[in-house]
Parts: structure tokens; sequence; C-alpha cells
């Protein structure tokens, strides 16, 4: 199989974003977006974007004079058990857009305490998840969302997963020398997609984008059968190019 991951778009800054509704929030009445580039130092070129994003997502809205309050969604995130239903309910939405828009299942997963885990996941009849034949936990050296993982630790931690994880053959593609596998992640640049490429299952080919919110590692993922293995390049620039709002919400 010839595909290779290449580069792909910037995230949107979700600091910048952060210091956008942090300056909506103040203006009560409303803030003009002229008034927001002053307050945030934003250019209005790059402003322009965000703003449409956090409108599309619900953290903004734009009233009849063109002034910018604060939206639906943001209001959703307020505390304690309503605010995680709100925000775990917002993450699945934006999940399940994110399916329909790229045609594969998508996975949203985090590195928590020494652990792989999958959180949450959006499929369908015509978007089937992956089979689990393995347990997630254990086998980050073959799959892309552990891979994704495991490249945003330092080599003490990976080294501390693979000791408490055997790297086992899954298919005939699967890495299992620690040197070479240690040697891919190093080289795994945060701009590029993570692939896996039957490693994990075969007939099944995957990719994920690193989504680290504060000091927590995590990962936006999709899969795809064998023989739409054409899509994967495509498909996984759309989830990287779509990963601000996830990425967002994570941070809110």
């Amino acid at each position: 199989m010839a595909l290779k991951p290449e580069p792909t778009a910037p995230f949107h800054s979700v600091q910048y974003a952060l210091r956008v509704l942090e300056t909506v929030s103040k203006h009560g009445n409303g803030v003009t977006d002229a008034q927001i580039s002053r307050e945030t130092g934003l250019p209005t070129g790059h402003l322009a974007s965000l703003l449409l994003t956090l409108r599309r997502e619900g953290y903004v809205e734009q009233v009849s004079d063109g002034a910018y309050v604060i939206g639906a969604s943001l209001l959703l995130l307020g505390s304690g058990a309503a605010r995680r239903q709100a925000l775990e309910d917002r993450l699945q939405h934006t999940l399940s857009e994110l399916r329909d828009s790229v045609g594969a299942a998508v996975y949203l997963s985090r590195y928590v305490d020494g652990e792989v885990s999958v959180e949450q996941v959006a499929d369908g009849p015509l978007t089937p998840a992956v089979n689990e034949w393995v347990d997630f936990r254990s086998s980050a050296h073959a799959s892309a969302v552990g891979k994704c993982l495991l490249a945003q630790l330092d080599h003490d931690g990976r080294r501390d997963h693979i000791s408490r994880h055997r790297t086992a053959r899954l298919t005939s593609r699967t890495i299992t020398n620690e040197k070479i596998l240690f040697s891919q992640l190093d080289a795994q640049s945060a701009t590029v997609p993570v692939l896996d490429l039957q490693e994990y299952a075969v007939g099944t080919v995957c990719a994920a984008v690193p989504l680290t919110a504060g000091s927590a590692a995590g990962c936006l993922a999709l899969s795809l059968p064998i023989e739409d293995a054409h899509r994967l390049r495509a498909a996984a620039e759309t989830l990287s190019r779509r990963a601000a709002p996830v990425l967002l919400s994570l941070a809110l």
C-alpha cells in the first residue's frame, strides 16, 4: 500500500478562541469584531474565521446590530454534573457531525492514568466502528489511537507503558521491535496524522491526530475498511481541519 502521511492544516488556536470568549463574556450587551480585535490583539483576518467557527458551534451569537454575545453552547457549560453532561452531549454531537463529514467512524481518546482510554465513539450502520478484538489498552503499539497518544509522551512514559503492555504481533504489519517503534514515534510530526495500515486488525486502516488540552494527551481518530483505504488521507485531513471544536470543548 502506497499511502504515506502528509502534513495537514494546523488547528485553530484554542488559546485565541478562549481569549475571544473571555472578551465576549465581558461585554454583556455585545461587542463588535473590531473591539474584539483590539482587546485580544488578533488580526481581523484571523479573527473572522475564528468567529465563524465559534458561531457555527454555538459558543457565540451575532445579534441584529452585528455585535457578538455569548451563545447557547457556552451557557450550557455551567458547573457540576450538568456541565459534565452538557459537555459530553456537545462532544458527541460534534463527533457525529465529523463522522458524517469524513464518512467514517470517529473516536475521541485520552491517555488517562497510564492507560489508553477510548472515551467517545461516533459510528453508524454505514460507518461501523472497528472490531475491538484486542483491548485498546494493551495494543497501543499497533493502533493509530495508541501510537498517537504514545507519541505525546516522553521516553520514560513510553517505556513505562511498554513495560506493562507487551508489544504483541497482532498482524503481519504490527511493529513489535521497541527501538523501531520509538524511532517512528520520535519522528512523528504533530501536524501529520498517525496511520495504522492494518497493524491492529486485518481489513481496517485508521488515522489519528493529536488533541492536547492542558497536560493530558488526547487524540481524534477515524477508521475505514480496507476497501475504502483510498479515502484515508483525505478523511484524515478533514478530521484535522475539523478538530478545533472538539479541542475547544475539551479546553472548556
